[in-house]
């Protein structure tokens, strides 16, 4: 499995978290000169911009640590369930082997409903149909049971009567 940072740097110390520590330090010196200069000349004015300088530290504060926190948290994520250019597999689902075995299996479910409505139609009335109809279900369900995982036997051959 590849790491989805460059070769060097772990994982999450990209630009953006360099450009974050650099916003965080020039919005700390903002908020000191600010404090240096209301210390100094000692009017109201000067102490509104250290307060206003300090909501704008907090405020950045905030979404910078908030916004690494998800960025660890994803990282994390991505590397339990594999990179994202992983064959077959998509973020978010399975692989697509599975999706596609899951689609066979459905179908073959639906086969066996519909071959069952027939054998309930023809009972008693067209025996060759039921027996058809039975061997329809025999071969479907078989070979269904052989796209399930774990299953050495190959699939049934036969006629399918839809």
């Amino acid at each position: 499995m590849q790491s989805l940072g460059s070769n060097e740097r772990p994982a999450g110390r990209g630009m953006s978290m360099r450009m974050g520590s650099a916003g965080m330090a020039v919005m700390l010196v903002v908020f000191l000169v600010a404090v240096v200069f209301a210390a100094n000349q000692n009017d109201v004015i000067g102490w509104l911009v250290v307060i206003i300088s300090l909501g704008w530290l907090l405020i950045f504060g905030f979404v910078v640590f908030s916004l690494r926190s998800a960025a660890r948290k994803a990282a994390a994520r991505l590397q339990g369930h594999g990179a994202f250019g992983a064959p077959g597999q998509s973020p978010a689902g399975p692989p697509a082997a599975d999706r596609a075995r899951d689609l066979k299996l459905d179908h073959s479910f639906k086969i066996v409903q519909v071959q069952v409505g027939v054998v309930r139609d023809y009972l008693g009335k067209d025996e060759g149909m039921v027996e058809r109809a039975l061997e329809t279900i025999e071969i479907t369900s078989h070979n269904a049971r052989s796209m399930m995982k774990g299953s050495s036997e190959g699939p049934v051959e036969g006629t399918v009567v839809e």
